[in-house]
Order: structure tokens, then sequence, then C-alpha cells
């Protein structure tokens, strides 16, 4: 009894071991709210699936072969009122897992903004194979396979794909969405709380898919001032000539950044791409045609 009251405990540990910096451990209020949902669907299904269990259990000890007392029916063949507890209690379950999806999914929708005095954070989010591409529109700056965001700042996610079909994912920070070639989705997330969270695609994207993970950085305000001006005074200039380099295939990429951004970049890869390279920058302002 000892040993196995030993190994329940050690099963359990490795179990929940695996609950950190994963979506149990939220450190945002979107992503809270996603693990409120998964507990809710786990406790209406708990709800239903130990009394069937124990039931189980009870109809197999009753009806046991030493049991004189259970009655014997070898002709029943039907039970309106058993049928109808049979049917009743899956229907009901999924009513309850359905409405509990349906509403708070409609509570965390990707495009449906966080509301909050803070003005949001713009970040255009584009995947290439096999490395994360963040520009910062509104800052003038880029970064490869890292996300620096500040604290309590709603952050507001344009995404899109160089190619084939990724999955972007923050679990600690909330609910992941697809990015598409030639397509633009949105997604609202926040941090709470500082700190380094793990993100990557849950899409398997091709030979590199294993290293197409980034580093999600939520820092101070101050530091993220500080962070801006360290980027802007150092790297390359991020236009057409040197997207075109970075969109070529590419594994275990080290983080790093572009000093500026040229205008109007992320919509030309909005409509270029899944185009041979020579078409690359159709749709392109005039200045970036040129250059590449």
């Amino acid at each position: 009894m000892r040993y196995g009251s030993l190994a329940v405990v050690l099963i359990g540990v490795a179990i929940l071991g695996g609950c950190t910096e994963g979506v149990l451990d939220p450190k945002g209020q979107i992503a809270a709210a996603d693990r409120q949902i998964l507990l809710n669907s786990l406790g209406i299904m708990l709800a239903i699936v130990i009394p069937v269990i124990l039931a189980t259990l009870g109809v197999a000890f009753w009806f046991r072969a030493s049991n004189e007392r259970a009655l014997y029916r070898p002709n029943f063949a039907y039970s309106g009122r058993l049928e109808m507890l049979v049917w009743s209690i899956p229907a009901m379950t999924v009513f309850l897992v359905g409405g509990v999806a349906w509403v708070g999914s409609h509570d965390v929708s990707p495009r449906k903004p966080i509301v909050s005095t803070v003005k949001p954070l713009r970040v255009q989010v584009a995947s290439l194979d096999w490395k994360w591409l963040f520009i910062y529109p509104d800052q003038g700056v880029a970064s490869v396979n890292r996300l620096t965001i500040p604290v309590g700042t709603p952050i507001s996610l344009e995404l899109t794909s160089s190619g084939v079909m990724n999955s972007f994912f923050v679990p600690q920070l909330g609910s992941q969405i697809y990015t598409m070639a030639g397509m633009n989705t949105r997604l609202h997330l926040q941090a709470d709380h500082s700190g380094t969270y793990r993100g990557f695609s849950a899409q398997f994207s091709g030979e590199g898919f294993s290293d197409m993970h980034f580093d999600a950085d939520a820092v101070a305000s101050e530091k993220f001032a500080q962070w801006l001006e360290t980027v802007r005074s150092a790297g390359p200039e991020l236009d057409a000539k040197t997207y075109a380099d970075l969109t070529k295939p590419s594994a275990a990429v080290a983080p790093f950044t572009y000093r500026s951004v040229a205008p109007g970049l992320f919509d030309s890869i909005l409509v270029s791409e899944m185009q041979p390279n020579d078409a690359m920058c159709r749709g392109c302002p005039t200045s970036m045609r040129a250059e590449k």
C-alpha cells in the first residue's frame, strides 16, 4: 500500500510538472480566460464521467456471479426510462460544455480588442521558413525570433505568412492563431507580469519546424523604451533586399534586430507572398521596387 501511494504521488508530480510555462500557468488576462474555459469544461465533464465510472463499477459488483439477489432477466430488450437516462446525460454534457466554450470563446475572440486605458502596441508578424519576423510599425523597428513587449500594455497583432501556413502561439499569454499567405489574421494579447515566455509555431511546416520558436520578453515600460533606443542605434535596415535575404529558408536563427523598416513592408508581404521571388515586391512602394 505504501509503495502504491508513493507511485501515485510520483506520477502526479510528473504530470503536474508539465503545467509550468503552459496554458495552465497564465501570465495575462487572455491566457487566464482560456484556462478558465478549460477548467470549466473539465469540471462539467468530470461531473458526468465520475458518476458513470462509479455506476459501472457498481453494476459490475451487483451483477457478479456470486450475488444471488441480482435479478436475472435474459429476455430484457427495451426500457424507455433507461433510454431516456442513457441519452439525456451525454446530451446535457454536450449542451453544457458547448455553452461554456461558445460564451468563453466569444469573450476572448482573437479579433476583440482588450479593454484598457493604455494605448495598444501594434506589432506586425510574419512567419518565415523557419523563423518569426516582428515589425513595430509605429516605432519603425523590427526583430527576428524575439518579441519584446511592455507589461500591462495590450498588444494588437497583425499576422501573415511568407509561404506555408503556421500557427502563432505563446501559451502563457493567450490564444493561438494561424498565419496564412495573402491573409491578415488578428490577435490581441497582454502580459500582466514581467518575464520571458516561450512562443512557437503549433503547425508543422517543414524541415526546420522544430527550431521555429521565439522568446516573448515582457518588460517594464521604461525598459521597453530603452530597448527601442538600443535597437535604433544598431543593426541593418529592413527593406526589400534584406527581406528577400531573410525569407530564404534557415533554421535555429539567433535573435537579431533591424534599426529601421521600409514603409509599407508588411502590406507588400500580404500581396506578394506565394509568388516567385522576382515578383515578391509586386505592390511594394516604388522605392522598394527600385531597391529590389
